[in-house]
């Protein structure tokens, strides 16, 4: 993209019609993260919610150095639970594993579920064992998205030391949440999890049977560990 084109969308992103800032924020979207970030932080405190979520979410994927300490900024100190939400989950897409620590932290402090929501899943997005410990007391969470969250994100970071701890969950009155845990089982090859998959594919909701199955044919494939 030209020098004259980037310029014209940065005049767009300061348009007063918020049609005009959105379309301009899109276009940032096959542009190089060192040319698109500068022209993403323009809208960063805008007067729309919308744009400003956009935005946020563009941060996570347009990567450059500067990107996690604008998210963390975010997260820690926004007003709009809403917002620090969509920096919680921007924190996951950026994969730095920096973020461990302040997604941990929002867990366990902030006050909104939306934002204890996307904080697991982001640590699950991270991949780092080390949120082991988080993502087992999420588990005992009174929301159940959230316990969904955490059930999914033990099994993005495989954390097979935790296959007995989520196991719990086969009984579930919400089929998602059984869902959740045959997906999260098949990326913890035990053979507890593999004798638990092969429970869930009897299971009355189809969409649970069939991701028990698709797991249990991937544990099949990659072997098991011994108990």
């Amino acid at each position: 993209m030209t020098v004259s084109q980037l310029q014209e969308i940065s005049a767009q992103l300061e348009s007063p019609n918020l049609r005009d800032r959105m379309v301009a924020l899109a276009n940032l979207r096959n542009i190089p993260a060192e040319d698109a970030v500068p022209l993403i932080k323009k809208v960063l405190e805008d007067e729309s919610l919308q744009l400003r979520s956009m935005a946020i979410f563009a941060l996570g994927i347009k990567q450059t150095d500067e990107c996690y300490e604008i998210l963390t900024e975010i997260l820690r100190n926004d007003p709009d639970y809403g917002i620090r939400a969509d920096a919680a989950g921007a924190l996951g897409y950026l994969g730095d594993n920096r973020a461990l620590e302040v997604l941990s932290r929002a867990f366990y402090e902030d006050t909104d579920w939306l934002v204890r929501f996307s904080a697991a899943v982001s640590l699950g997005n991270l991949k780092d064992p080390r949120a082991r410990q988080v993502l087992l007391q999420a588990l005992d969470s009174k929301e159940e998205v959230i316990q969904q969250a955490a059930i999914s994100a033990l099994g993005e970071i495989g954390a097979i030391e935790s296959v007995d701890s989520i196991l719990r969950f086969a009984q579930s009155e919400d089929w998602l949440v059984r869902q959740r845990l045959a997906e999260s089982l098949s990326n913890l090859p035990t053979a507890k999890s593999l004798s638990a998959l092969k429970y869930l594919e009897k299971d009355n909701h189809p969409n649970v049977a069939e991701a028990a199955r698709i797991g249990v044919k991937k544990l099949e494939e990659v072997g098991t560990q011994a108990e």
